[in-house]
């Protein structure tokens, strides 16, 4: 057995029945959510017409599913967009930063260019704007009207990436100077030895080729890029239809590109996630970064594209300060603990473990074990706020992320539990609440 890459010995989500579960389910929520809110039909409070569903089902997929599903203008469309994206996030100028350390003692090198690229890209979207005189972009037309198609396509790549990283994971490494070959680091969950699971969760965790890392370019690139660019066309739609753009449509367009590109340009702390420390590259991460990122998270704004909402001043600013409050949460709390393990905050309450690492118990990490979820779920709950209350349909972000967060929190708290045991037990005590405090 590789000391270097230990066998799975605790398989997540219910091992190899649950990964195949979640892979279906998966897809066919985002198709859920697509028919729920669509030209044809959106739902409108609790009451949902199933007959009018299955009747778009079977005009869109069974009169058309070639086109869906073999659509080669969709497919050479995103083709481009990736690849033209990992071509610019290897030559856009940027600085090299060393990511965490990884099982064998090395530690790899990253290129964070998120500002740059982002500046190239509103660079881009501004010159097009100019030559077609605002906002009758063809490319956001061409977003929204082959939503479904494009979809399904982001879907198919993701089964095409996950198995082809599997694929590799087994292929030996080659030393950069050529002298002879490497044994891949694989993720920790994800070598199980039963194929089916490991290619969900991820076999190798950094599958690269050369300097380009496939899981970081995932996690902030083509597909949070395109759910900004989807809500882009959704505001284009409705100011074709309307004439003008409704200030719910403006808010939520406003506060998810603050989102994003706060996450694009802040790329240097996702090289500590969880996400790109621990966790493998398999269809669960390919699936969630490039095609439910995009086409479930842009949700709100298509909804504000076939309804008109018009929000009263107050609701406006009401829902900016969630969002504000949610983000000061976040990122202050974020920010704390990333400048605590730096050793800049010298004076703040902590518990020392016989690992040699401490557990903050001060500041914002005295209030609950993980806070700036906290902050996260204010956040998600101000996106969906702008839609107005016609329907819960809107608000499945929200939900649907508070119970990801949930279940990270429980992850999060046995993994601690495991490795430093004793002392964990007297970090719940003196910080008892998980992630809201007084309440949960």
């Amino acid at each position: 057995m590789s000391t270097l890459n230990p066998k799975t010995t605790q398989r997540d989500f219910f091992g190899a029945t649950g990964a195949s579960i979640i892979t279906v389910l998966l897809p066919l929520v985002v198709l859920g959510l697509y028919l729920c809110s669509n030209e044809q039909y959106h739902l409108v409070g609790v009451n949902l017409d199933v007959s009018k569903i299955v009747e778009i089902f079977d005009d869109v997929f069974i009169a058309n599913w070639r086109n869906i599903f073999l659509n080669a203008t969709c497919w050479k469309v995103y083709s481009v967009w990736f690849f033209s994206l990992a071509v610019l996030d290897l030559i856009v100028p940027g600085y090299w930063k060393q990511g965490v350390e990884l099982r064998d003692g090395t530690r790899l090198w990253y290129l964070i260019n998120g500002k740059e690229l982002s500046l190239a890209l509103f660079a881009i979207l501004g010159a097009r704007s100019y030559v077609y005189g605002g906002l009758r972009l063809p490319e956001l037309t061409f977003l929204y009207d082959n939503f479904l198609p494009l979809m399904v396509t982001s879907w198919e790549f993701a089964h095409s990436l996950a198995t082809l990283c599997y694929i590799f994971s087994f292929v030996p490494s080659f030393k950069p100077n050529g002298t002879g070959t490497n044994e891949r680091i694989l993720a920790t969950g994800g070598k199980s030895g039963n194929p089916i699971f490991d290619w969900f969760i991820g076999r190798e965790l950094n599958p690269r080729i050369g300097y380009w890392d496939i899981k970081l370019y995932c996690e902030l690139r083509p597909g949070m890029l395109l759910w900004f660019l989807l809500n882009l066309a959704c505001l284009q739609i409705q100011y074709l239809k309307l004439g003008y753009v409704t200030n719910s449509m403006i808010l939520v367009n406003l506060l998810q590109a603050f989102y994003i590109f706060d996450g694009v340009l802040n790329e240097e702390g996702c090289l500590t996630m969880i996400d790109i420390t621990s966790d493998g590259f398999g269809f669960m991460l390919a699936f969630g970064d490039l095609c439910w990122v995009p086409f479930s998270y842009s949700l709100q704004a298509r909804y504000l594209s076939l309804v008109e909402v018009n929000l009263p001043v107050w609701a406006v600013v009401g829902i900016v300060s969630v969002m504000t409050l949610g983000f000061w949460i976040f990122k202050s709390s974020n920010n704390q603990k990333s400048k605590f393990r730096q050793g800049k905050l010298p004076d703040m309450n902590s518990i020392q473990t016989d690992r040699g690492t401490k557990l903050l118990v001060d500041g914002w990490w005295g209030m609950a074990q993980h806070i700036n979820y906290f902050g996260d779920i204010l956040m998600a709950l101000s996106w969906c706020l702008p839609t107005g209350f016609n329907t819960p349909l809107t608000y499945f972000y929200v939900i649907y992320f508070s119970c990801l967060l949930l279940h990270r929190q429980t992850r999060d708290e046995e993994k601690c539990s495991k490795k430093y045991g004793k002392y964990w037990k007297q970090y719940e005590k003196e910080v008892p609440w998980k992630i809201i405090p007084y309440i949960y």
